[in-house]
């Protein structure tokens, strides 16, 4: 296939550039900096600086849209949101419109989106058919995702990738954590009761490609895997794989008072279940916490 994507040079895009090549694929990534494209996607990827050169003439049987500014970071300010906002709904819509006008019109879209969709859902087992939240979060999902549907109006087959914690020793939040667990500083967040849905950047990866070829998906897909943990049980499973202690709590109160609004994001949480993968035949490697954590932690840290 060729393919178009955003959001390449990025952490899960960088481990998806290289799966997708070596199945030979022809890949073009969309960068601000397009000189890095090679470097951190591999060689071969073409580089996109901008979607003007996305011509009517030109033909791509796929695209992926992982393009967006994180959403932890800085504090939710009106304009962090708006940024967080144009960063995906806007960029979101500009390749909907260069598909539309497309002679030839990709095939499939997958779509960037986030488990956040659903909101704080305490300890309830959600499957894609679970309404959205009404918070931000939820809320800037909600849209995005809308922007990513209106592709559908083309006849194109769109796929919406509800991601939860991607876990990656190259990267991402679990390479943030490791430093305090190593040094004995690890602990749960709050009760530690808030769920966490994860998957194994591996596990995501052989998911997209099954969503690329599948054409009998559409729609919402959690890309998580089936085995989630309570932030309790997480920091225990992390803090036994690295032979260390977790005793210390970090106050749900200290972490709103440090990040506001942003701090749901920790205090809250998701059971998702990956319903729509699973019916259609996707075999986790890392079905569970402890074995992706082991697979990880042992070995190379680009591995």
């Amino acid at each position: 296939m060729n393919i178009l994507m955003t959001g390449g040079t990025g952490l899960i895009g960088r481990r998806l550039c290289a799966d997708l090549l070596r199945q030979g694929h022809q890949l073009t990534v969309l960068s601000r900096q397009p000189a890095t494209v090679a470097r951190l996607c591999g060689q071969g990827v073409t580089a996109m600086d901008s979607l003007d050169a996305y011509t009517p003439d030109r033909v791509f049987d796929a695209v992926i849209n992982l393009a967006g500014e994180p959403i932890i970071g800085a504090r939710w300010t009106a304009a962090r949101k708006a940024r967080l906002r144009e960063s995906r709904i806007f960029l979101t819509e500009c390749l909907v419109q260069k598909m539309r006008e497309a002679r030839v019109k990709p095939a499939v879209f997958l779509s960037g989106s986030a488990i956040g969709v659903y909101g704080d859902t305490g300890a309830d087992r959600i499957d894609e058919t679970r309404a959205a939240g009404g918070d931000f979060g939820a809320q800037l999902c909600v849209d995005w995702e809308a922007a990513a549907l209106s592709a559908a109006r083309d006849g194109i087959r769109v796929v919406l990738l509800r991601t939860g914690v991607v876990l990656d020793t190259a990267g991402g939040a679990l390479t943030k954590m490791l430093l305090p667990f190593r040094l004995g500083l690890g602990g749960k967040i709050g009760d530690g009761q808030q769920w966490m849905s994860w998957i194994h950047y591996q596990d995501y990866v052989g998911l997209i490609s099954l969503l690329l070829q599948d054409q009998r998906i559409s729609g919402s897909v959690n890309m998580v895997a089936p085995g989630a943990v309570t932030n309790a049980e997480f920091t225990q499973a992390l803090a036994a794989q690295l032979h260390r202690p977790a005793l210390l709590t970090t106050p749900a109160w200290a972490l709103k008072l440090a990040m506001g609004e942003m701090a749901m994001l920790l205090t809250g949480g998701q059971r998702v279940l990956p319903a729509r993968a699973q019916r259609a035949g996707f075999q986790f490697k890392y079905p569970k916490i402890d074995g992706a954590l082991a697979a990880l932690l042992s070995a190379a840290p680009d591995a």
